[in-house]
């Protein structure tokens, strides 16, 4: 158990009294495992990558083809890295108060500007279980288990565990966790003499890029460490005395240096224009249920969907759900590992994110007990406000992986029948957790009007195209798509992204979608109840100026969906008979004028 033991508490550890795990041909074979696992949950999306949605979240898989094509834009077209005026027009969107995964989508932008944004999406998702798991693999064998089998163990739980393919769903910024191990690693040995300055600048640099992926997992890394460092430290007075000024000073560095990378963009998402304060649900809508810490997700071998929504608000939000073999092998491995100080830190550090990501009271099989947590003393602090409360747990789920690997590593010390008892508890908690392919479904097609380019004589002069249903969370999710999957060769008003409810009356919570006028609203109501209302002359002159304050060249109603006949007919009393132009029907509205553009 050389982590634990030495490579932690052993705070005079050099280099080069640790020898480096030579490569070896098994470490291939793990990597491409791991590739070829991911793949297989992943299968279903990749047979039509630009064509499929995540049936999951495709809310969320729609709004990251949106970070992806922002970022082709950037590259290609020379647009603005933090704010996009491709969706929400004319206001736009603060691309650092959504999550823009810059970090990746950037480097993907070829991908996107040739393949399609869906391609880019489906790389991603794949990449980023792989790569959670083989980041895992190394830094465990490398530095901390005693064996490759420990390590593989660590890694694909790390990689595939049931929080990671419920995310996988469509929530492309929380797979891709593979700078995390590499974090807490550096964190660890900026302990060790002469890392002052060299550990600070590798671990800043490791935060910044962080930042550009997912900072929500930064924040619970942080958050996590902090815990660890605490209870060590309350274990272990001596090892911190004699290195905590070097450990201190090399945080000093980092922060300094992260803080100097980041600082701008770490302004411009919280005080530049679209920036909100805390989320559009409160802290009790999303948490951990007590119950599914023994339940199935949806996407295990074992899982029932109707049984997990009962313990689960979303697809994507199955942060726990260990199984009940899973849940008493975890107990097990924790007693094991007690008595290794830095692992039960690990463990203590896991049990209070844990019990944060339950909420500010318990809840059992979907029922609020009234029973009041420790989190409802900090639910409203900044920061914390603005992060979904049961993606907490994502963090012991992690740790789980790790407690996983040294217990395989411990075990070897036990009795034969203990091993064997070990060995087929591992084997009755881990394949009823085997993820099984992500589900899909087929998105509306884009029309020939959009896909033969017919559309841009609509669009010139800055106009935009306007969707009916509008782009917006849920109801409009096909036009976003359209758009994004165009790379924004056209801009949209509306759209579903992150931003403040109401500035214009001072209301700057967080939002799923734009503040509605009077046509956004309108067509809204007539696509969810069926309305056939009879428009006056104040309902035309009010969706005469929202058309115009949209800039708007070109209407077109999506073919396919909800109560369409109920959407056409208010479209013609408002703007008269359409033409069908190239699969779809569309209403030619360059005769209204185009406002200026704002200077904010």
């Amino acid at each position: 158990m050389r982590a634990a033991e030495e490579m932690i508490e052993d705070p005079v550890t050099t280099p080069e009294e640790t020898a480096r795990t030579p490569w070896r041909r098994i470490d291939l074979w793990v990597f491409l495992g791991f590739l070829a696992l991911a793949v297989l949950v992943t299968v279903q999306l990749w047979r039509d990558p630009n064509g499929r949605i995540l049936a999951g979240n495709d809310d969320d898989h729609g709004i990251f083809l949106f970070m992806l094509a922002h970022a082709e834009r950037v590259v290609f077209d020379g647009a603005a890295l933090f704010h996009s005026d491709s969706l929400n027009v004319p206001v736009g969107v603060n691309m650092m108060a959504n999550t823009s995964i810059l970090a990746l989508a950037l480097p993907l932008a070829p991908v996107t500007h040739f393949l399609g944004a869906g391609v880019s999406a489906a790389l991603i998702v794949t990449g980023g279980l792989a790569g959670t798991a083989a980041a895992w693999y190394w830094v465990l064998s490398r530095h901390l288990t005693d064996t490759r089998l420990a390590a593989w163990i660590g890694g694909l739980w790390c990689g595939f565990a049931p929080t990671m393919i419920s995310h996988a769903n469509g929530h492309l910024n929380f797979v891709s966790n593979y700078l995390i191990p590499f974090i807490v690693w550096q964190v660890f040995r900026l302990r060790e003499p002469g890392r002052i300055v060299r550990g600070g600048v590798i671990l800043a640099l490791l935060i910044v890029a962080q930042i550009f992926i997912n900072e929500e997992a930064l924040l619970f890394t942080a958050m996590t460490l902090a815990v660890f460092v605490v209870v060590y430290a309350v274990s272990e007075r001596a090892t911190v005395r004699a290195v905590w000024k070097r450990f201190v000073a090399g945080l000093g560095v980092a922060a300094a240096l992260a803080v100097a990378l980041a600082g701008y963009p770490l302004w411009y998402q919280f005080f530049a224009q679209g920036n909100y304060h805390g989320q559009p649900f409160a802290p009790t809508d999303y948490v951990t249920d007590l119950a599914s810490l023994a339940g199935f997700a949806r996407q295990s071998l074992a899982g029932n969907a109707e049984v997990t929504r009962l313990m689960s608000v979303s697809a994507t939000e199955d942060n726990t759900f260990f199984g009940p073999a899973g849940l008493i092998l975890i107990v097990v491995a924790a007693v094991m590992l007690w008595r290794t100080t830095a692992l039960r830190a690990a463990t203590v550090a896991g049990l209070v994110v844990l019990l944060m990501s339950m909420g500010p009271q318990l809840r059992v099989l979907g029922h609020d007990t009234g029973f009041p947590l420790p989190f409802g003393l900090i639910s409203h602090l900044p920061v914390i406000n603005l992060v979904s409360v049961t993606r907490f747990a994502m963090v012991p789920a992690t740790i789980v992986g790790v407690l996983l690997a040294f217990a395989v590593d411990r075990i070897r010390d036990y009795p034969d029948k203990r091993r064997t008892w070990f060995k087929v508890g591992l084997v009755l908690a881990l394949v009823p957790l085997f993820p099984k392919p992500l589900p899909v479904v087929q998105g509306d097609p884009i029309p020939a009007f959009i896909a033969d380019g017919t559309y841009r004589q609509y669009t010139a002069g800055d106009r935009t195209l306007v969707t009916v249903p509008l782009p917006d969370v849920t109801t409009g999710r096909t036009g976003q798509r359209w758009a994004a999957l165009n790379n924004f060769e056209y801009a949209t008003p509306r759209g579903y992204f992150m931003g403040p409810a109401d500035p214009e009356r001072g209301d700057d919570t967080g939002s799923w979608n734009a503040p509605h006028r009077f046509t956004s609203y309108l067509l809204w109501e007539v696509r969810e109840y069926d309305l056939r209302p009879i428009l006056t002359a104040t309902d035309k002159a009010r969706i005469t100026e929202d058309l115009v304050y949209w800039r708007a060249g070109v209407i077109v109603l999506v073919p396919e969906g909800r109560n369409v006949p109920a959407q056409r007919a208010v479209l013609v009393q408002a703007l008269g008979r359409p033409r069908l132009v190239g699969g779809v029907e569309i209403w030619d509205v360059r005769d209204l004028p185009v406002p200026p553009k704002s200077d904010d």
